[in-house]
C-alpha cells in the first residue's frame, strides 16, 4: 500500500504487542496513519505509538478508555484469547471468558468507537476470525465459538453502520507464524508445521505482515466498497 494512504486517520489495534498486532501496527503506520496500541496493562507500552493499557475483562471500563483516547477512524479488534484442550475439560468460566475477551470486547469497542467515525462520515471497523470456523480443528471449541461470534457481529454491523460510511470486514487467517502458535503448540511445533504445509495450498509459513497487507487495504479507500465480508488469507486452506 502507498506510503500516505492512510494519512491523517487514527487506528487503534487491540492486542497490539504480540506478533500480528504489531505487525498490523507497522503497517498502518507506515501507510501514514497515527496508531494507539491497546493491550494489557501489565505488559510494557510500545515506543512510538500511542497506548491504552486496558484489561478486556473488565467490559465496564473498556468503552469510556477508548472513547476519551479517540476519536478513532480505523478500529482492528485483534486481542484475543485462545486455549487449546479437550471440550470437556473446559470450565464454564473459560468459555464465558474467551466469549468476553474475543467477542463481547468487539461489541463494546466497536461501539466506543462507532459515534465518532458516524460524524465524520467514514470509519472502518477490521474484525478477526479464524480458519478454525472450517470446523476441522480439534481442542479449541470456546475460540471458535467467540469467533463465530465476531463473524456474526461483522455481519449485523456491516449492515446497520454502511449508511453512515462504515465499513466492517473480518480477516480469517490461517496458521500464522507468531508467539501465539508457539505458546500453543510448543511441544509439538514440528509436527504442527508439518501438518499446516500439508493441508495448505501454498507450501510456505504465512507471516504477520501477510495479514497485515490486507487489513491495511481493507482499511483504505481501495476497499470502501467492501463490506460485510469474512476474508481468508490461509494460503489456499
Amino acid at each position: 500500500m502507498t506510503k500516505g494512504t492512510l494519512s491523517g486517520k487514527h487506528a487503534l489495534v487491540t492486542g497490539g504487542l504480540g506478533s500480528i498486532g504489531t505487525a498490523f501496527v507497522a503497517g498502518l503506520a507506515a501507510a501514514g496513519a497515527r496508531v494507539t496500541v491497546l493491550d494489557r496493562p501489565d505488559l510494557a507500552p510500545p515506543q512510538g505509538h500511542g497506548w491504552l493499557g486496558v484489561d478486556l475483562n473488565d467490559l465496564g471500563s473498556v468503552e469510556a478508555k477508548v472513547a476519551a483516547a479517540g476519536p478513532f477512524d480505523i478500529l482492528i479488534n485483534n486481542a484475543a484469547l485462545i486455549i487449546n484442550k479437550p471440550f470437556q475439560d473446559f470450565t464454564l468460566e473459560e468459555y464465558d471468558t474467551q466469549l468476553r475477551v474475543n467477542a463481547s470486547a468487539t461489541f463494546a469497542l466497536t461501539r466506543a468507537c462507532v459515534p465518532a467515525m458516524k460524524a465524520k462520515g467514514w470509519g472502518r471497523v477490521i474484525n478477526m476470525t479464524s480458519l478454525t470456523l472450517n470446523g476441522q480443528w480439534d481442542g479449541f471449541v470456546p475460540y471458535v465459538a467467540s469467533k463465530g461470534a465476531m463473524l456474526g457481529l461483522t455481519k449485523g454491523l456491516a449492515r446497520e453502520l454502511g449508511q453512515h460510511g462504515i465499513t466492517v470486514n473480518a480477516i480469517a487467517p490461517g496458521a500464522v507464524v507468531s508467539e501465539a502458535e508457539d505458546r500453543v503448540f510448543g511441544d509439538r511445533l514440528s509436527e504442527y508445521n508439518s501438518f499446516i504445509l500439508k493441508n495448505q495450498s501454498v507450501k510456505t509459513r504465512i507471516l504477520a505482515e501477510d495479514v497485515a497487507n490486507l487489513a491495511v487495504f481493507l482499511a483504505s479507500d481501495a476497499a470502501r466498497m467492501i463490506s460485510g465480508q469474512n476474508i481468508g488469507i490461509d494460503g489456499g486452506w
